[in-house]
């Protein structure tokens, strides 16, 4: 979810909150990036300014506060300014995200091979599948341009693909990428492991070109551990986009069944409509649920700490396809007992029995008795929220995050000639 400056403020909002941004730019000097600077240029191609902004602002930050000068590829959404005040390059593109139609496509690898040749830049971070897709085809005509290839997770594409047109597309994006992904100078950066090991098997690259790095990380100081709410009866929250994939209606079979067993609570739900995602739900049916069932459905939020600051438990009951979820790490690091299924992504924050709950996917009643266990435990919520906290600040904190993927861009430009050559070409990332 995003935030700082986020998708819903008015423009005058947005302003007020952007002014010491943008003075504190002013005094540090930060370069307009009119044209080149001297120093290395990172290009970060993102679908949308609302994703860069809630999810590789830090990283953008670090590169910059390292020497690099930014330059960001993506489409506009309201938050132009709020990036170029903060010393960044803006490369406007127009994403089709949802479109299968070839033309958009090519349209977007003419647009960043525009884009690559302008700039000029030392290394393109491509983040998101659309993005890797587009950017490493338009690098085939610079094959010594450096190229980190970030995959958030595989998505419906290749984890929960069902109809048979989803499957044929899974295969040609597979040729695709066994095309495009095994170029030298560059890494496929992935958010777990089970990730790797598919990317290294469906799409032929070779392991030492790939790295595991867990998404964006959090920022630890803006997400400290927060003291266990005082709720008449436990709220059960999900923060997350409205979508069949991340399981919102096993999440409202788990509540029905709940309800009849006479286990009290409440959900609520937060996060927007995305009408792209083929698993997308109606708003229609988020107002039946809130009518019929008693959920609440919050929508988009500007600050996700708010609903954290209310939750006894947070949940995520995704079919699969996630990198490493952000909003169960700002749970974790907001010290709070989560409940996810056992897939991909979701296990690497949970340690089951230790700061949370694993249940099969796509299993309401599993989903049920395991927020059951939680609601009805005070302590067991306490003890796990506490053991959330100390996992999140050890292993996903935006620090450590962007250290490592900053350490990749110094591998691909800086480091030593694979197999001895004096050939700056052939430097290898390590994994």
């Amino acid at each position: 979810m995003a935030h700082g400056a986020p998708r819903g403020l008015s423009a005058a909002r947005r302003d007020r909150l952007d002014l010491p941004t943008r003075r504190r730019a002013l005094r540090h000097g930060r370069p307009t990036l009119r044209g080149r600077v001297s120093g290395k240029h990172l290009l970060l191609v993102v679908t949308d300014e609302r994703y860069f902004w809630g999810h590789r602002l830090a990283l953008a930050r670090a590169a910059r506060d390292a020497g690099w000068a930014v330059t960001v590829a993506t489409a506009p959404a309201g938050l132009t300014e709020s990036i170029r005040a903060e010393g960044f390059r803006i490369e406007p593109i127009a994403w089709k995200r949802a479109s299968l139609d070839p033309r958009a496509l090519l349209a977007e690898v003419l647009a960043l091979r525009r884009i690559f040749r302008r700039a000029g830049p030392d290394v393109v971070h491509a983040v998101s599948m659309r993005a890797v897709l587009a950017a490493s085809l338009a690098a085939l005509a610079t094959p010594d341009l450096p190229m980190v290839n970030a995959f958030t997770g595989l998505g419906y594409t290749f984890a929960a693909a069902e109809s048979r047109r989803a499957r044929l597309l899974a295969r040609l994006l597979a040729a695709i990428f066994r095309l495009t992904l095994r170029r030298e100078r560059s890494v496929v950066l992935l958010e777990n492991e089970d990730d790797r090991n598919f990317v290294v098997r469906a799409f032929a690259v070779p392991p030492e070109r790939t790295a595991v790095n867990p998404g964006s990380g959090v920022d630890m100081a803006r997400f400290a551990a927060l003291p266990p709410p005082h709720n008449p009866r436990p709220v059960v929250a999900c923060a997350a986009r409205m979508l069949a994939m991340k399981g919102i209606p096993e999440l409202v079979e788990a509540r029905r069944i709940l309800l009849a067993r006479g286990v009290e609570h409440d959900l609520v739900l937060a996060g927007g409509i995305d009408p792209s995602n083929p698993t997308a739900i109606s708003e229609r049916r988020l107002r039946d649920w809130m009518k019929n069932d008693g959920v609440e459905w919050l929508g988009d939020l500007d600050d996700v700490r708010v609903l954290w600051k209310r939750a006894d438990i947070a949940v995520l009951a995704s079919r699969g396809g996630e990198g490493v979820p952000l909003s169960l790490v700002e749970a974790a690091a907001s010290g709070r007992p989560l409940v996810a299924t056992l897939v991909p992504g979701c296990r690497d924050i949970v340690e089951d029995g230790r700061n949370g709950l694993l249940v099969p996917p796509r299993e309401p009643a599993a989903l049920a008795a395991a927020l059951e266990r939680l609601i009805r435990d005070g302590e067991l919520r306490i003890s796990m929220g506490a053991a959330s906290a100390c996992r999140a600040r050890a292993a996903f904190s935006s620090e450590i995050v962007t250290e490592r993927t900053l350490a990749l861009y110094r591998a691909l430009t800086e480091g030593p000639p694979a197999g001895g050559r004096p050939d700056r070409r052939r430097t290898r990332p390590s994994g």
